[in-house]
């Protein structure tokens, strides 16, 4: 039956899910990469599609930005349609000095500056971790050595944060001195809501910028097509 936030019906989505935040990416993921997509659902113009990658079902769908947005969706497609694991899809911002604009990462966990988890249990620093079986089938496959993946592998942590514009002084350092890779906006609220529901969620990311060295950063456009590496790590954490 239709959420309030998705109008599709049951057995509409495949049991995993490729979430990128652009709905228009979404659509692009689709005609790329599902021969027999159709629409499943086009609330807010938030758009969802389903059909077969090599036999196998296979749903994508937007997120929009920030973790509350991805909250929902992810709440509604865990809970009323039966998805099992979701995939996000996106971009982020180097951090680290290693990672490079064009580079993946696998966000094996998600530090964060919102609040979101930590209602989830009162008195408990919740620790938002991606699954380790899909991370372990994306790291599998990046080590396949495919002449897509035009950019390193990154393994480890990222951060997720509220805040597009606003960071405080030498926070961005601080974690770039503690290991984390790169900051996004979803992937912390994700993972928890995996957690909530006991289902599995990975976020594969590719770096469009650096914060601590912006020589590189991709343009706008690029930002909405150079993502076939990712997209391939991403897949096959969805079948896996």
């Amino acid at each position: 039956m239709a959420t309030a936030h998705i109008a599709a019906e049951p057995g509409d989505f495949a049991p995993a899910v490729l979430m990128p935040g652009d709905p228009r990416r979404a659509q692009r993921i689709a005609e790329s990469l599902i021969d027999d997509a159709r629409l499943v659902t086009d609330v807010r113009g938030m758009l969802g599609f389903t059909g077969t990658v090599d036999g196998r079902p296979l749903s994508v769908m937007g997120s929009g930005m920030g973790q509350p947005s991805c909250t929902i969706y992810a709440t509604e497609l865990f809970s009323t349609f039966g998805v099992e694991r979701i995939i996000r899809v996106g971009t982020a911002g180097g951090i680290a000095p290693q990672v490079a604009v064009g580079d993946v990462v696998l966000a094996t966990g998600a530090h964060t500056d919102s609040s979101m988890n930590q209602a989830r249990i009162p008195g408990v620093n919740f620790s938002a971790v991606a699954d380790f079986h899909l991370a372990r089938a994306a790291w599998e496959a990046s080590c396949s050595g495919r002449a897509d993946q035009e950019g390193a592998v990154h393994v480890g942590t990222i951060i997720s944060r509220d805040h597009f514009y606003f960071t405080p002084d030498q926070q961005t350092e601080r974690l770039a001195a503690h290991g984390v890779l790169a900051v996004e906006m979803e992937a912390a609220a994700l993972y928890g809501v995996a957690a909530e529901f006991g289902k599995q969620a990975l976020a594969v990311l590719t770096v469009s910028d650096h914060l601590l060295d912006h020589s590189g950063d991709m343009s706008a456009a690029d930002r909405e097509t150079r993502f076939a590496g990712a997209l391939r790590l991403a897949l096959a954490a969805a079948h896996s």
